[in-house]
């Protein structure tokens, strides 16, 4: 697959958006981990906006950065959602519920539970009537919507956006699941090079003996290792620097993701 990078959203602790990161992943400053401030998701109506869960925003938040640098329209660009596990805040609040005496379940959590609920929130929000595809595939999961999009581009689609996200559990589910930041990226994709083109990736599947390739700068090694969409970092660093380099990003126990990274060219 031939990939060619548009634009790309950030939101990460002490990754505050795309532009503002470039000097941390090129190196020339040190990362600080810092908290995380969401923006109130302004692109929804004030009722969505009202309802809608952190993780609703973080995906929203990167999405909406990614578009704003690559010249095209999100509502006609087809997205991929992927997460490794969706909104646990709003899974612990319906459990809880449940294991109380008053069982009776908020419509507005119960909604929100569904695994898709980023990319209907995101349909609303930018008008978007194309098609969106949410996966999963646990610590895999950007992995999964990486090939997700490209495949989608190598079936004909000019450009897609993808974005995956990912917000740490509350307990008692944090004990068995440890997520440890809210982390929100996205990439918009195309299948050829224009003047926005920020790089091009070229992606192939890998078999064992293999190494994921280890986050750049090194202070951002734990973030990668302990939030599945934070699996991207290795990719990011590569992009910012404009430096071709080859990259192996983790997958399945037994296949890695190949990437090889070229600077971009405008077109």
């Amino acid at each position: 697959m031939r990939l060619h990078v548009e634009g790309i959203g950030l939101c990460g602790p002490g990754l505050a958006g795309w532009a503002a990161s470039l000097p941390i992943l090129c190196g020339r400053l040190p990362y600080a981990p810092g908290p995380i401030a969401l923006p109130s998701a302004s692109l929804l109506p004030a009722n969505e906006r009202r309802r809608a869960p952190q993780i609703v925003k973080l995906a929203l938040a990167a999405g909406a950065e990614a578009f704003g640098a690559s010249g095209r329209k999100p509502a006609e660009t087809p997205a991929v959602f992927t997460s490794s596990g969706g909104d646990g805040e709003t899974i612990h609040a319906i459990m809880h519920t449940l294991a109380g005496a008053e069982r009776e379940l908020s419509p507005t959590r119960f909604h929100n539970s569904v695994h898709n609920v980023a990319a209907g929130y995101w349909s609303i929000a930018t008008g978007a009537r194309t098609p969106a595809t949410s996966l999963c595939a646990h610590d895999g999961s950007f992995a999964a919507g990486l090939l997700e999009a490209g495949a989608q581009v190598m079936a004909g689609a000019s450009a897609v956006v993808l974005i995956a996200y990912d917000l740490p559990y509350p307990g008692p589910l944090a004990a068995v699941r440890r997520i440890a930041e809210p982390f929100g990226v996205a990439f918009v994709l195309a299948a050829d090079p224009s003047r926005h083109t920020i790089g091009r990736i070229d992606l192939d599947l890998m078999a064992p003996p293999f190494a994921a390739s280890s986050a750049s700068p090194a202070a951002l090694e734990c973030l990668r290792r302990l939030v599945p969409a934070a699996r991207c970092l290795p990719l990011l660093a590569a992009l910012a620097t404009g430096v071709a380099t080859d990259l192996a990003l983790d997958y399945l126990d037994d296949l890695a993701i190949a990437v090889r990274v070229a600077p971009g060219s405008a077109g």
